[in-house]
Formats: structure tokens, C-alpha cells, sequence
């Protein structure tokens, strides 16, 4: 019998290290079992046991010991920022759709249509594009601030990739320029400045959200010299910026692994009295949602200020937004801004299937500067002349590539630009910029807010 299980592992170019069972060629994991001899573990669904090992295994699996302590943090609470099916939404043929919306799904309801609704929806998305997106500027802004890290001069054993480093770099970059971070440059608040009230001399704390490894942070900490530091993150990663992080002696850090959807972020104890920055690089789909949510929940029945001056702790925020294809109906912020629009949750879910076409072309020129132009729903719609009583399939095949990406590039700006008015509702001040070329990431789209001085300083 051979001493290693001869599963062959093709990422790694070597077979299974792991010893066989019994008179078998396989370990437990690899040995050839029936499909249907396997059930998701309920405690992580993401992998599978054996049905007749499932009672014993739930009492040991390695996220149990995890899972349980997280339940008893002061700070989780189950889908407190999960969101809600609107009403006026409810009443479409899609309606018993369940929460999570696969791509397939998505993709069936597009393929679904007549020829005339998809083109009628083409039409709805270039109006409805025109009308709110317009004041989406460039702003790739790289501060001197951040020279350290642009010209590598950091710690070695950090991961250094050039275009995450310009995207770091250009986040912060549009925060201070934005009026949030220059206050305290440094790690010291310019003088004459008062503009937080009781807050003003207190350098701020940063929620990194979707933290990943935290290098977004770290380079936070490096530049502008930031004191306390919170790291949400439900996954767990190795190389992690937390050395570094904890190497300085004045910086307080704090990992919350748990998901954004389940984090009460007024029931940490060690935030509650400190004025904060909110921030996330590439938040994938609805958790750029949870994000906004987790910091400006609404309360119902108060006023915009009031709902704001409950949430005052918040200084600023700065969000990179990606991976709309994932977005659901239900974590949305501004459901009831697109309803309003005309645009219905089939609509909205078809949308989103559309946005994953903008990162499939070449990027080798900026397609997103092309948005503005007419030209692909002109051509569109002459090719389309001759394709009446086509099927939505074909008509989606007969697209080229650019014409697709420019449809997603406007399907992304509507939904980020539904966030920016929900933002606004909330009383923060709000842009919406490119902050970096789509030659470094074609998901270069960076939602800022600030908190409005008249409000932040009761």
C-alpha cells in the first residue's frame, strides 16, 4: 500500500501528503464516495462530511469553537445590518425569489425577457444613467504623504504589489483631499482647527472593512498616524499586516473577525467613545451595503439630522466599491430610490448581471471614459433592427465585447450612485470618483463621505 494517498493536486503539482485508510489508495478526504453520501456541514456550509459522520463531526468542527464565542460578543447580533425586502417591491413575478440571488438566476431572468423588454431595459439604463451620473470625476490623487510606500521604502517583509500600493495610495489620497484626513496629518490636528467640536483634538480610529491582510490600514498608520485601528474581517489570513501593525508602539489593534451583516459596531466597547474612519478597499458586492449600513443604520420615524447626530461618531468614509455582479436586492441600501426611478427589483437583478461584462473586455485603453458616449446604444440598436423576435441569447451574442463592458461601466455607476444618495439622505457630504485609471483596476470607482461640520460638532 502506498504510504501517501494518491490524490493528485494540480495546484500544488504533487499528490496528497496525507496518509491512506485502510486497504484504500486515498485518505478519508480523497477516497471515492457517492455524492449523495455527503451533506453540507451545518455549522460551515462550505464544506461537506460524510451523513454518517455528520453528529460527531458538528461537535468538532473547527469553526464551532469560533462560531460559539462570537455569540457571545456584546458586539454580534444576527443580520442587524442584513436589510430588508421593500414592500413596493413585492409584487413582481419574481417576488418569491429567496435572499441570495445566484448569477444563474440572474442570468435566467435576462434570458427570460422578450427581445422588446431587453431593449426596453437598454433604453432605461442609458436614461437612467445620463440623468444620475454625471459628476463622475477623475481623482487619481497620490499624496506626498504616501511617498514612503510609492518609492518601497518599507518594511521588506511586507507584500509589495505595485497597482494595490496606487490604489492604497489613491484612497487616501481622496480622503485627504476630501477635508477627512488632513486634519491629522501627521497623527496631529492642524492647528485652529475645530470643526469636530468635543472631537477636534482627537486623532480619529479606522474601521477597515472586508480588511483582508490590512495593508490598507497599514499604510493609514505609516502616513497619517493613526492611533487605534479595527480590523473587520470574517475570513481568516495569514500574512497578515498585524505584525507591523503591533510593532508600533502608540497604535491599539483590534481584529473582529465576523461578518459585516452580523457586527453591531455601536456595541464595541473600545469604539464607542472615539470618533472614527470608515474604509474598505474592493468591498465585493452587498458588502459595500453591509458597510454603510453597519455605520449609518436608519431608525425609523427620526429626521435625517437626527438619525445622523446618533451616528456622529462618524468622521468620514471611503469606500471602494467592486464585484457588482454580486449585489442583492434585499442588502441594497436605496431600494426605494431606484423603485421610485422605475427601475424594479427584475430590473435591479438583471442589472447586476450586466455590470460583471465590464471587467471582461481588454483594459489596455479606459474603456469607462467611453460611458458618456451614444454610440454603443446607437449601434445597438440598428443591429437590433434586424433581430426582432430574436432570442435575448443571441442578441447578448451579437454584442461585442466593448459594447458590453460599456453597458456593465453603467449598470456599476447607476447602483454606486444609488449608494451616494442614500449617503446623502443620511446629511454626509458625498463624491463619487474614479481613483484610479481602469488600466490599473477596472474597479477603480471610490465612494467618499463626510460627516457635515453643522452636525458632527452637536
Amino acid at each position: 500500500m502506498a504510504s501517501r494517498c494518491q490524490f493528485w493536486l494540480p495546484k500544488k503539482n504533487r499528490f496528497c501528503a496525507v496518509a491512506p485508510i485502510n486497504d484504500s489508495k486515498f485518505c478519508g478526504n480523497h477516497s471515492s464516495r457517492a455524492d449523495g453520501d455527503m451533506v453540507p456541514c451545518p455549522v460551515d456550509p462550505s464544506h461537506s462530511v460524510l451523513r454518517e459522520n455528520l453528529q460527531g463531526h458538528v461537535k468538532r468542527c473547527p469553526l464551532l469553537k469560533q462560531t460559539q464565542s462570537l455569540a457571545g460578543q456584546p458586539f454580534y447580533q444576527k443580520g442587524i445590518n442584513a436589510g430588508e425586502e421593500d414592500s413596493m417591491s413585492s409584487n413582481g413575478p419574481h417576488s418569491g425569489l429567496s435572499d441570495s440571488i445566484s448569477s444563474e438566476m440572474k442570468r435566467n431572468i435576462v434570458y427570460g425577457m422578450s427581445g422588446d423588454q431587453f431593449h426596453r431595459l437598454l433604453g432605461k439604463i442609458r436614461a437612467l444613467h445620463d440623468l444620475i451620473c454625471k459628476d463622475i470625476q477623475d481623482s487619481y490623487k497620490i499624496k506626498e504623504a504616501c511617498n514612503m510606500w510609492i518609492k518601497g521604502e518599507i518594511d521588506r517583509k511586507i507584500p509589495f504589489q505595485e497597482k494595490h500600493v496606487l490604489q492604497q495610495a489613491s484612497i487616501l489620497g481622496n480622503l485627504d483631499e476630501f477635508g477627512v484626513l488632513s486634519n491629522y496629518d501627521g497623527g496631529e490636528q492642524r492647528e485652529g482647527d475645530r470643526s469636530y467640536g468635543n472631537d477636534a483634538n482627537v486623532v480619529p480610529a479606522v474601521v477597515e472593512f472586508g480588511a483582508g491582510r490590512g495593508y490598507l490600514t497599514q499604510m493609514l498608520a505609516d502616513c497619517y498616524g493613526i492611533k487605534r485601528v479595527f480590523l473587520v474581517e470574517r475570513k481568516s489570513y495569514k500574512l497578515k499586516a498585524d505584525r507591523s501593525l503591533r510593532q508600533k508602539e502608540s497604535l491599539i489593534l483590534e481584529r473582529l473577525r465576523i461578518d459585516i451583516e452580523d457586527l453591531n459596531l455601536n456595541a464595541v466597547e473600545s469604539l464607542r467613545h472615539n470618533p472614527y474612519l470608515a474604509i474598505g478597499k474592493h468591498l465585493c458586492g452587498p458588502a459595500t451595503d453591509l458597510a454603510l449600513r453597519c455605520c449609518l443604520t436608519k431608525q425609523p420615524n427620526h429626521a435625517v439630522t437626527e438619525r445622523c447626530r446618533d451616528k456622529s461618531k462618524l468622521r468620514g468614509l471611503a469606500i471602494a466599491t467592486c464585484c457588482h455582479h454580486l449585489c442583492q436586492w434585499n442588502h441594497y441600501t436605496n431600494k426605494r430610490y431606484l423603485l421610485e426611478l422605475g427601475i424594479t427589483k427584475e430590473e435591479f437583478l438583471a442589472i447586476t448581471w450586466f455590470t460583471s461584462w465590464a471587467v471582461d473586455a481588454n483594459h489596455s485603453e479606459d474603456i469607462s471614459d467611453v460611458t458618456d458616449s451614444k454610440t454603443f446604444f446607437q449601434s445597438s440598436e440598428n443591429e437590433s433592427d434586424g433581430m426582432i423576435g430574436c432570442m435575448v441569447k443571441d442578441i447578448v451574442k451579437s454584442m461585442n465585447p466593448v459594447e458590453r463592458a460599456v453597458l456593465g461601466f453603467m449598470c456599476k455607476e447607476i447602483i454606486d450612485m444609488g449608494r451616494l444618495m442614500w449617503l446623502k439622505e443620511c446629511g454626509l457630504e458625498t463624491q463619487l470618483v474614479k481613483y484610479v485609471p481602469s488600466t490599473i483596476s477596472p474597479e477603480n470607482h471610490l465612494l467618499i463621505a463626510k460627516c457635515s461640520r453643522h452636525i458632527c460638532a452637536t
